[in-house]
């Protein structure tokens, strides 16, 4: 976005914020999501406001609108909207609070928050949503596949891949998506990590939930268990594994056979798709400080993959990769 474009959007926020008799003066701006939406925190008579500027992507705002109201049915805390215009892409929302799970999981008290965030998704992967959402079919996991080729590999690595990697590459996508289409399936979050769980009264309150999907069960604990911006020790993993475990079973949740299996290769196709979305942010979009937890996630893949023979050729080729250190 320009200069000149950024300075409309936020004249036309102003405009709207004014209708409502709130002044954009006290706007505050507050961390936002690797999408095109900005967040802004504004006092009111009422007590602090959470503005949400979706007008890059005012689709958006009607699924936000859509999830939020299934996740409130389900009985998780989400933000109340106070008022919304989606076709400006604009939303008044309740404020839940500043410290997210990301930032308690780094200080002390993680294990009462984990436990949270664990109960928080078995309520919502035990709520019933019939056809609510779209599905998270083979077609969205292979395209998500396709943005590591393309934008990690080709673009960020500046390598240029052999008829035989390719191969090896479709070979390896397969075996990951067929796994996660044998899955039970529930409502996915799809970004179920600790950045988006916000400590708050009743804890965690749960954000950026949009783009919400009926898929695979182990995807959002794979994304809650293995953070893009924090690793737990094996042991704290496993403890949490069963933790999640033994709340599901009780809540009436089907688990897949070979659970290990399902769980670490739902999390090898999230960890290859985000590494083509932080290297498209970082070539494409200009935020190049995504990328820099490239490291991370390697080390992720390099566990996952590790073990399953069927995946040998596919960890081989990763493995091969040049550092992304240096990547240009």
């Amino acid at each position: 976005m320009t200069a000149t474009d950024n300075r409309e959007c936020r004249r036309a926020l102003a405009t709207w914020l004014q209708g409502m008799g709130l002044s954009a003066s006290g706007l505050t701006g507050i961390a936002g999501d690797a999408g095109g939406r900005r967040y802004y925190r504004l006092a009111t008579a009422q007590g602090t406001r959470v503005v949400m500027d979706a007008s890059d992507d005012p689709g958006s705002v009607a699924p936000f609108v859509r999830v939020r109201a299934l996740m409130d049915a389900a009985g998780l805390h989400v933000p109340a909207i106070h008022a919304a215009d989606p076709e400006r892409g604009f939303c008044l929302l309740e404020d839940l609070g500043e410290e997210s799970f990301l930032q308690v999981f780094r200080q002390k008290g993680a294990d009462t928050a984990m436990e949270a965030a664990i109960q928080a998704l078995v309520r919502w992967q035990s709520f019933e949503l019939a056809d609510a959402l779209p599905p998270y079919n083979g077609e969205r996991l292979y395209a998500e596949l396709d943005l590591f080729a393309v934008w990690y590999v080709q673009r960020h690595l500046g390598v240029q891949p052999t008829p035989g990697w390719w191969q090896c590459w479709r070979e390896g996508c397969e075996r990951l998506v067929h796994s996660a289409l044998a899955q039970p399936r529930v409502g996915v979050h799809r970004d179920f990590m600790a950045r988006n769980l916000i400590k708050s009264r009743p804890s965690p309150g749960v954000i950026d939930f949009q783009d919400a999907l009926i898929g695979p069960v182990t995807y959002d604990l794979a994304s809650l268990l293995r953070d893009a911006f924090f690793s737990w020790p094996e042991r704290q993993e496993q403890y949490w594994i069963q933790r999640y475990r033994a709340r599901a079973a009780a809540a009436g949740i089907p688990l897949p056979d070979g659970f290990t299996q399902a769980l670490d290769w739902m999390a090898a196709q999230r960890h290859l798709k985000v590494l083509g979305i932080f290297a498209r942010l970082a070539h494409r979009d200009g935020k190049p400080a995504y990328i820099a937890d490239a490291p991370r996630f390697l080390d992720y893949l390099a566990t996952e993959l590790a073990g399953y023979d069927a995946l040998k050729p596919l960890a081989g080729l990763i493995a091969a990769l040049p550092s992304p250190a240096g990547a240009r």
